[in-house]
């Protein structure tokens, strides 16, 4: 079968590599139909994190269930399903807990990179998820499958740092810090759907700003200052630059949250007397996709949120290589499921 491989900085390509199979009786053989770049895998494309090729690229994806095996239950054949970019137990004290992606079975395990393992990529045509009736969450049938081909982290990741925080808080003002992509843009419709009393978002990309009007927040068109002039309950750093992040820190309100989203692959430096004059509460860390995913196809469904505002091209699924050589911020690539 084909898997998507990422050779070097704007060069990928098909490769053959042998057809899954199933190993065990909770496992499930399915086939992506729209699936999407991670804000990683831009970075992993552009040569700017330490990963190297040749590796398997892709973690984010809507498939079509070819088959299951004996021990699964509530999907079949046919179904439309939902694939999270980790791979875990649902099983063990910390996957009960709500945090599989520090699964005891398969720590760090996950699609689409070699980290945790050799898992397949969601850029083929066939990939294998163990332990299937936890992983897989069903589409509802109201959702276009390419709406939500980033259900499997970015979309998830966009809610954890947004809806809780405003739930405890209702109605303050929240600061995104932009510049990596569709996480922070997705953090926007997110926060604005729950509530916020003003969206601030904060980019230097005259389109990246745009969409964020569009999806209802107030565009600030500026590098990252050392400090927003307002303060902010919750701020999110989805900046991917320290300056970017130190902002994010030092705008937060006294006693208030900041997240971030961005992977720094070396050491930044923080401000942590500032941080602890203030009071922050801050949260760094890799997605618990799965638990929140129906969190967030609920809120799709009832058009409250609208991911296809983020997505910059729909393309076939044959174009993927030449397209990813220089990805625009959010393609999705689409193929007719098998079932009609």
């Amino acid at each position: 079968m084909r898997q998507l491989t990422f050779l070097a900085p704007g060069e990928l390509e098909w490769r053959e590599v042998p057809e899954p199979r199933l190993q065990a009786a909770d496992d499930a053989l399915v086939r992506p139909i729209a699936a999407t770049t991670c804000d990683l895998d831009l970075a992993i494309i552009r040569g700017q994190t330490p990963f190297v090729g040749p590796l398997a690229l892709g973690h984010e994806c809507v498939a079509e269930i070819v088959e299951v095996g004996d021990a699964v239950r509530g999907v079949r054949p046919g179904d439309l399903v939902c694939v999270p970019w980790h791979v875990s137990c649902w099983s063990c004290d910390r996957c009960k807990r709500g945090v599989p992606v520090s699964c005891r079975e398969t720590p760090a395990a996950m699609y689409g990179l070699p980290v945790g393992g050799d898992w397949g990529s969601m850029f083929s045509d066939l990939l294998r998820v163990p332990h299937a009736e936890g992983a897989l969450v069903a589409l509802p049938p109201a959702v276009a499958p390419e709406t939500v081909a980033s259900a499997s982290d970015n979309l998830p990741a966009a809610w954890e740092v947004t809806v809780p925080a405003l739930a405890e808080a209702p109605g303050v003002d929240v600061l995104i810090m932009g510049g990596c992509g569709s996480i922070a843009l997705y953090a926007v419709a997110f926060a604005v759907s729950a509530g916020a009393g003003r969206t601030d978002y904060v980019d230097t990309d005259v389109a990246r700003l745009a969409v964020a009007e569009q999806l209802g927040a107030r565009p600030i068109e500026r590098s990252a200052p050392v400090k927003m002039h307002d303060e902010y309950l919750i701020t999110v750093d989805a900046s991917l630059n320290p300056d970017g992040l130190a902002c994010a820190l030092r705008s937060v309100a006294p006693e208030g949250r900041c997240s971030s989203v961005g992977i720094y692959f070396t050491d930044t430096a923080l401000p942590l007397f500032e941080m602890y004059l203030t009071g922050v509460d801050f949260h760094i860390g890799k997605s618990n996709a799965r638990p929140n995913i129906p969190e967030v196809l609920a809120l799709v469904s009832a058009e409250r949120v609208e991911p296809q505002r983020v997505t910059t091209e729909m393309l076939d699924w044959d174009d993927l290589p030449a397209a990813l050589a220089e990805p625009s911020m959010k393609p999705v690539f689409t193929r007719d499921p098998l079932s009609g």
